[in-house]
């Protein structure tokens, strides 16, 4: 395909996408996304799902944060597949995700239970149930979330799933990976006017339960990594990266009685933040103009910042209620959200993600001996 270098295109790591030494502008960026997120919540969508709390000084009311860390699972499936077995790898990314999520929703549905809220949703042990087996998208008006910043999860786990099979095939490599990334993000971009079309349950569960809307945000984070690479031109790499802000548009569409509303300013953001994650990728380290003692303070928060998103939202609507009916106002509510949000993530990380996921590692080095790397003439 045009724009390809005659370099293998593969979804492996490279010297020139990676360093040594981890860079701070990834946690500054990744850091980044996840205050953006709380910030949303807590300001915008708290009082959007719960009218009741007070309106809020300060207003951030763009779904940014979430959609830009997707985005970023991406660039990074691209970093790490090539660095041992591919099915090392891709248990990997289970051992980190999928302990901490569990015991997220459990922690959650435990809040929910332990300091209800009058009015507000009373999960069942069905809902625990739906929810720790990650259900929404497929039947969202059956299953409804306990978290709504959960969405992200099945999503990373199919993409981290679909590198994997992907990077075993000849479809991980040359110049049919980037086939299948147009045609990830044009096939949902070409189905989008019978999505939004009161199509049948059937298509409309498949369609979401795969999460195809939100495809583009793997590819973009794919595609940043190919052009980092070096792996792509230009010309390329920007024909890409338009057609998923074009895909993003359109999933910023939503349907209101007065029929299909663009959310622009999302949309926006989203595209601004592709850029930055581009520049981010291709350019230098940012460490010559961040000091050291923010620097430190990035990093730690950059390595809680899986745990921060899992946990913050619901139990900090809680928290931000049951301040209201104590006195507090806005301002003390949204730093009591993210106040908390940052200590509940510290402690399912310390608790669960680090020691879950060493476990798990260790268990399967145990069970499946160390083997040459699959892509050994390719890898960094």
């Amino acid at each position: 395909m045009a724009g390809v270098s005659g370099k293998t295109t593969t979804l492996t790591s490279a010297p020139s996408g990676t360093r040594g030494k981890r860079k701070i502008s990834w946690d500054l960026v990744r850091s980044g996304c996840v205050t953006l997120v709380m910030l949303y919540h807590a300001t915008f969508l708290s009082v959007f799902l719960h009218p009741e709390l007070d309106p809020r000084t300060f207003v951030f009311p763009y779904q940014v944060g979430a959609s830009l860390l997707l985005l970023i699972s991406g660039y990074f499936a691209c970093v790490t597949i090539g660095r041992g077995p591919v099915l090392r790898y891709w248990w990997g990314r289970i051992a980190r995700l999928v302990p901490p999520f569990l015991a997220a929703v459990v922690l959650i549905f435990a809040v929910m239970r332990l300091v209800p809220v009058d009015g507000w949703f009373d999960p069942t042990g069905g809902d625990l149930a739906a929810n720790l087996l990650m259900l929404w998208n497929w039947k969202p008006d059956d299953y409804p979330f306990i978290d709504g910043s959960h969405w992200t999860v099945p999503l990373q786990l199919m993409g981290f799933t679909v590198a994997a099979l992907l990077f075993r095939s000849s479809w991980g490599h040359g110049r049919r990976v980037v086939v299948v990334l147009w045609a990830a993000v044009l096939i949902p971009i070409a189905q989008w006017p019978l999505r939004v079309s009161n199509p049948p349950e059937f298509y409309r569960m498949v369609v979401d339960g795969i999460g195809a809307h939100r495809w583009h945000l793997l590819v973009a984070g794919v595609a940043i990594w190919l052009w980092s690479t070096r792996r792509i031109g230009l010309a390329h790499f920007s024909a890409l990266l338009a057609a998923c802000m074009a895909a993003q548009a359109l999933h910023n569409y939503s349907e209101t009685p007065e029929g299909l509303v663009a959310d622009w300013g999302s949309t926006v953001a989203v595209c601004i933040g592709m850029v930055v994650v581009a520049l981010t990728a291709y350019g230098p380290d940012w460490n010559r103009v961040v000091p050291d003692w923010l620097g430190r303070r990035v990093q730690w928060f950059a390595g809680i910042s899986y745990g921060v998103f899992l946990t913050h939202q619901t139990i900090g609507y809680i928290v931000s209620r049951k301040l209201q009916d104590a006195g507090a106002g806005p301002t003390a509510q949204t730093a009591a959200m993210v106040g908390t949000g940052v200590v509940a993530g510290w402690l399912l990380t310390r608790l669960v993600e680090r020691p879950a996921h060493r476990a798990l590692m260790a268990a399967y080095d145990r069970l499946r001996p160390a083997a040459p790397s699959s892509s050994s003439g390719e890898a960094a």
